[in-house]
């Protein structure tokens, strides 16, 4: 019984498929890493995958928002130090203002100063998000500049205008847990973030107080400069020195939630692997051996169809 020479050629046409269908396969192993590419190649291990693959992508977006509230945080917690030694300054003025031998041209002397203290603090009061340009004590109204100064023919401080919210944006960090750096400017109402210049619980009301202190100044009231103006002002500087600690509360935070999310991204990572990593020595060994096989395919055929064309010779 002759057996025809096509079925020769197609069995060996289905068998370098085949072959070279694995090598590709086992080449992308050893690329990838990956022992499962595609639901056929292991069902449960790719639903495993999938899943791990998803986790991973979301810890990664709560790296990224820790990533943007910390950078923030270190933004804000410069201008707040800065803010902290301005009010330490102001207080140091009050005491040499209530020296016994402190004249009138040293106490408008000082006015003056506490008018330049008070454009700087209108100035970090408008301090700017760098990376977005948003003002970082606005609250959520941060498009625009939170306080604008209002001065009088001879250059002092009138009034100072908040334009800003008191509500604040919160970043998530973790499932259900959330995180705001900001500080609002001003906040009257007796509930949510503490105002940074103006708050009714704790007495703050930082422009209102300069702006009373220079005055008392210029007008040569040493005893409300030492002690109204010196009252409230410690008001102003215990709210400043609380707003650098609760800063510090913050990015405590955050540091502990990037380390968790980092840890829960590198155990994902060890699940992908372990689901459907390739082992790559046993993969190599096997591409080696297709490699093989596929050359000895070749070798057969050329062997196969030098016999079939002698079949047909006279």
């Amino acid at each position: 019984m002759r057996v025809a020479s096509s079925a020769y050629t197609n069995s060996m046409l289905d068998e370098f498929s085949l072959l070279k269908s694995q090598q590709i396969s086992l080449q992308n192993q050893v690329s990838t890493g990956l022992r499962v590419q595609a639901p056929s190649d292991d069902p449960t291990a790719m639903e495993t995958t999938l899943g791990d693959l998803s986790s991973q992508a979301t810890q990664q977006q709560y790296l990224t928002n820790i990533s943007t509230v910390q950078s923030k945080a270190d933004s804000i917690y410069s201008a707040l130090q800065s803010l902290q030694t301005l009010t330490s300054q102001v207080n140091t003025l009050v005491t040499q203002a209530g020296n016994a031998t402190s004249s009138q041209t040293d106490l408008n002397n000082i006015a003056s100063k506490v008018t330049s203290l008070i454009q700087q603090a209108v100035s970090l009061g408008n301090t700017q998000d760098p990376a977005t340009g948003q003002y970082f004590f606005g609250g959520t109204n941060s498009g625009q500049p939170p306080f604008v100064a209002t001065t009088d023919a001879s250059g002092n401080v009138t009034g100072v205008t908040y334009q800003g919210n008191t509500s604040v944006n919160q970043t998530e960090i973790a499932p259900g847990v959330t995180v705001s750096a900001e500080v609002p400017g001003a906040n009257t109402t007796g509930s949510g973030a503490f105002g940074l210049f103006t708050d009714s619980r704790t007495g703050a009301d930082l422009f209102n107080h300069l702006i009373a202190l220079q005055n008392d100044l210029n007008s040569g009231n040493v005893a409300a400069v030492t002690g109204t103006d010196g009252k409230n002002l410690q008001n102003d500087e215990d709210n400043m020195t609380y707003q650098v600690a609760n800063n510090g509360n913050v990015q405590t935070r955050l540091t502990t939630a990037s380390s968790l999310a980092t840890s829960q991204s590198d155990s994902l990572t060890t699940s992908i692997t372990n689901a459907s990593g390739a082992d790559l020595a046993t993969t190599l060994t096997h591409l080696s051996q297709t490699q093989t096989a596929y050359q000895a395919a070749l070798q057969s055929s050329a062997t196969i169809m030098q016999m079939s064309i002698l079949n047909y010779l006279p």
